[in-house]
């Protein structure tokens, strides 16, 4: 069984990330935003060429290359910057260019993929960027790997999962018990097997289900009263875990509410007069 290490998960079984774009949507926001740009920058040509009659081939040439990087690539690289991460393309079907670490993309990363855009895109006419995307577990072209971005869904991400309650009978042990924190890719693997475990076959259903329990009895101890199911097990311990994150947090809350009204009484327990 593989875990996923790169995904985040709150106690309240939310991932949090919308997901990388698959390579199909990627397909259709860059065939927009070629047409966009392509189409556009013909028409500029055309009217440059009309206008530039007078000057010879050489200076003609110099005129188009500059134009091919002003129209294709520093223009696509602002209109991703100003937008962070957004076009026309991408608007259209629901994604934006992040940087691997979820942040948004600056200049640096939208120019690194513009130029590289030129080749992947417009040259080879998107072969050479599907044919990468396919390959990638992220989705992400030649500019992707280059700049250290992808593209991330805007629209249609992951639902929360129903949220899940302590099994009966389990409450006093897991009050008692020693919890240490769970790897966030083992704690998914766990939420997303109780969520579908209905729908499964039985004998994967069992199987998975004590594969992944006992996975969680090495972060857990004592061990669980003997019969208990691993299903009921790995509930109890994503249960626990859920209820004393929150307990955490709300102390910690607390705390930095009593310290902030401390900060900001008087000294020797003046009262503070309205004005």
């Amino acid at each position: 069984m593989s875990i996923a290490e790169d995904e985040l998960m709150i106690g309240e079984g939310v991932v949090l990330d919308a997901g990388a774009a698959p390579v199909t949507l990627r397909m259709l926001s860059g065939a927009i935003d070629v047409l966009a740009y392509g189409a556009s920058f013909l028409i500029t040509v055309a009217f440059l060429s009309r206008a530039s009659g007078s000057l010879n081939d050489a200076a003609f040439r110099a005129i188009v290359i500059g134009w091919i990087m002003i129209w294709l690539v520093l223009l696509p690289a602002g209109v991703e910057t100003l937008t962070r991460g957004r076009s026309l393309g991408r608007l259209a079907v629901g994604l934006r260019i992040v940087r691997d670490d979820g942040g948004p993309v600056s200049f640096r990363f939208a120019l690194a993929r513009s130029m590289v855009a030129l080749l992947e895109e417009y040259v080879t006419l998107g072969i050479i960027a599907v044919t990468t995307s396919m390959f990638s577990r992220r989705g992400k072209r030649m500019g992707d790997h280059l700049a250290g971005s992808y593209a991330m869904r805007t629209r249609g991400g992951r639902r929360a999962l129903p949220p899940i309650s302590m099994p009966f009978g389990l409450e006093g042990w897991a009050a008692a018990a020693d919890f240490r924190r769970l790897p966030d890719g083992l704690a998914l693997t766990a939420r997303m097997f109780l969520a579908r475990a209905a729908s499964m076959h039985m004998q994967s259903r069992l199987r998975l289900g004590q594969q992944i329990a006992n996975q969680m009895s090495e972060f857990v101890a004592p061990d669980p009263p003997g019969g208990t199911h691993p299903e009921t097990f790995i509930a109890a311990v994503l249960a626990a875990r859920r209820d004393r994150e929150y307990v955490i947090e709300i102390n910690r809350m607390r705390r930095r509410d009593s310290d902030s009204d401390l900060v900001r009484s008087l000294p020797f327990g003046v009262p503070d007069v309205e004005n």
